[in-house]
């Protein structure tokens, strides 16, 4: 049998950036109890209360920042070492037989410059590959025959140590890309590793989102 209760819920659940809002309590209970009212009444069939909306969004929205303050927040609270790197260059190849051996010879390239940013990450119809800009020359010739899809400078990416504990709270990454979403960040790439990430954001925008991951450790 469906409850006000549970139906509210299902309704919070469906709306992330919602959801997120009540678990910090800055959205009006009541407000939002009229915008919700009509879909909740035709979910139970019913005419209901707003004040039994909002006991029940009240009753959500503990139960949320319960959740966020016990869990996840106390991850982000021990986030690790924040770094930034810029002057990069993002390039995607579409997959084939020989790319992978053009891959070896650019890390041949690399590893005789330990200043050089380099991170490649393969799905199942491309290769991604984000290198320091003063490889762009080296990229392209080694990569001459290969099918470019999609090329972007002056990038700078930022790099996230995470917690071990990381891989057993859910709602870590979601949290943060939650953030840097709100503040407008647009993300060109993402790429993880089991205990940190790195995003790739456009140069102009890269102290905005260095400021709201850093400042998540002081929820």
């Amino acid at each position: 049998m469906k409850t006000i209760s549970s139906v509210v819920e299902q309704y919070i659940k469906k709306k992330p950036f919602l959801q997120s809002a009540l678990g910090q309590g800055i959205i009006n209970l009541t407000s939002l109890s009229r915008i919700v009212k009509p879909e909740i009444e035709n979910e139970l069939g019913k005419d209901i209360r707003n004040g039994a909306i909002v006991m029940a969004l009240k009753r959500l929205s503990d139960d949320l920042e319960f959740r966020a303050t016990h869990k996840i927040i106390k991850v982000l609270k021990n986030i690790g070492e924040i770094t930034v790197r810029s002057s990069l260059t993002d390039y995607t190849f579409l997959t084939s037989n020989t790319i992978l051996m053009q891959q070896a010879k650019l890390l041949e390239a690399v590893n005789t410059n330990q200043d050089v940013f380099y991170t490649s990450s393969r799905g199942v119809n491309e290769i991604n590959i984000v290198i320091s800009n003063i490889l762009d020359d080296t990229v392209e010739e080694l990569f001459s025959s290969e099918k470019c899809t999609q090329k972007a400078n002056n990038l700078s990416s930022i790099t996230v140590k995470l917690p071990a504990e990381n891989v057993s709270v859910p709602g870590i990454y979601y949290f943060i890309f939650q953030r840097l979403a709100w503040e407008g960040i647009v993300l060109y790439e993402v790429i993880s590793t089991t205990n940190e990430f790195t995003i790739l954001v456009d140069d102009s925008q890269v102290d905005v989102a260095f400021k709201t991951i850093k400042d998540l450790k002081l929820l």
